[in-house]
């Protein structure tokens, strides 16, 4: 997963609006709201919700932060479709709502994550989608605390680390309990002309398929997110991602400028129907990859994937209903800071020295009553 690149200045390519003097200056603002809005939520609501919460139970901290945080996330999917007007066109199978899901999706662009909120918005699950992304972003300031918070799940692109932390993270999410959308990139990257070259050349050597318009997947990580979720995923979702005219940047969207469609077409596998072994898995994986190839190359000919269908569209009243509630709650949590008591400073200061802290050194709190549970029974067996 891939975040934040310069906005295209390329006048040769077709971009879907001109960046006029009043759409830099609408970006830029909204760039402010973003951020303030982001800060704000992250330094006043976190330390409640992830650490005084998860010390008691970590179901009931998960509940209120994909509240409160799905309702940040939740501008996102109103600036692209309500404000700068881009058309998120899906297709193939339905989705159901309610279920927990592996989604595997091609990574064309840097903000192709970001697009699943239209869809996890939709489905009520925009709070509890998490991503697996490289260990680099959790550098990003602001934005690192907030996959931090959101339990995304960093990895070096390294099998031999990576492998203990991602089982060790996938192992608290098993709870079928607990709503879960596991977004995961199997090229490891976003897609480039020079990226695809290189891909292709070892396909070849290694006598794997040759594919043009997507990266040869890596296998692993997507058989061990299926092996430590096992017995409770509902579904595997195939998603595959294209844009008309052209693939955008973080600050295309930004500022308003592309893309003109999106379309998301969605493959449903209930999970009893993907192979149980890692070789099996990792056979379908690359069919799977193999058939998104097709796909794309039919999209460029036909501009549009197969068996387009309808979405509820994202309520207006809904979005800016939301919209005002995060820009009140940040207007007053700006009050306390600047001027109310001196205790808020105070707390501000602790919160970011925690989100820090937490980020750097990926600490997750661990509920006190099942720590003390784990000891008196840990005793009482010893002393029978």
């Amino acid at each position: 997963m891939e975040v934040f690149g310069p906005l295209k200045s390329d006048i040769n390519k077709l971009k879907h609006r001109p960046l006029t003097p009043i759409r830099t200056l609408r970006g830029i603002t909204c760039l402010l709201v973003y951020i303030s809005t982001a800060f704000m939520f992250l330094v006043y609501f976190a330390p409640v919700a992830v650490v005084m919460l998860r010390l008691v139970s970590i179901r009931c901290s998960r509940k209120v932060t994909s509240f409160i945080f799905g309702m940040w996330l939740a501008m996102w999917p109103f600036l692209f479709e309500k404000i700068n007007r881009t058309r998120v066109v899906f297709s193939g199978d339905m989705v159901p709502a309610g279920e927990r899901v592996l989604l595997i999706a091609n990574h064309r662009t840097e903000v192709d994550w970001m697009y699943l909120w239209n869809l996890a918005l939709r489905k009520g699950r925009l709070g509890y989608i998490k991503y697996i992304l490289k260990s680099s972003l959790m550098k990003l300031p602001l934005f690192g605390w907030g996959f931090q918070i959101l339990e995304f799940i960093p990895v070096e692109r390294k099998w031999e680390t990576d492998e203990p932390i991602m089982r060790n993270m996938l192992s608290t999410f098993t709870n079928p309990r607990d709503p879960l959308w596991l977004a995961v990139f199997p090229e490891g990257t976003d897609f480039t002309e020079d990226k695809c070259k290189k891909s292709k050349k070892f396909a070849a050597e290694a006598g794997l398929p040759v594919l043009e318009n997507v990266l040869l997947p890596k296998t692993r990580g997507f058989c061990a997110c299926l092996d430590a979720l096992q017995g409770s995923l509902d579904a595997v979702y195939d998603v595959t991602i294209a844009y008309k005219h052209q693939c955008p940047s973080f600050l295309d969207n930004a500022f308003g400028v592309d893309p003109s469609e999106v379309h998301i077409h969605i493959r449903r596998f209930p999970v009893e129907k993907i192979p149980a072994s890692d070789s099996e898995a990792a056979d379908w994986l690359m069919d799977a990859f193999q058939l998104k190839d097709q796909l794309l190359s039919d999209f460029k000919t036909q501009g549009h994937f197969p068996n387009q269908r309808t979405e509820e569209e994202l309520s207006t009243l809904k979005c800016l209903v939301n919209f005002t509630v995060v820009i009140s709650l940040t207007v007053y949590f700006t009050y306390l800071t600047f001027f109310s008591s001196i205790w808020f400073k105070i707390y501000v200061g602790l919160s970011c020295a925690y989100l820090s802290f937490a980020t750097y050194f990926k600490i997750q709190p661990w509920p006190v009553l099942g720590f003390l549970r784990a000891m008196l029974y840990s005793k009482k067996t010893r002393s029978e």
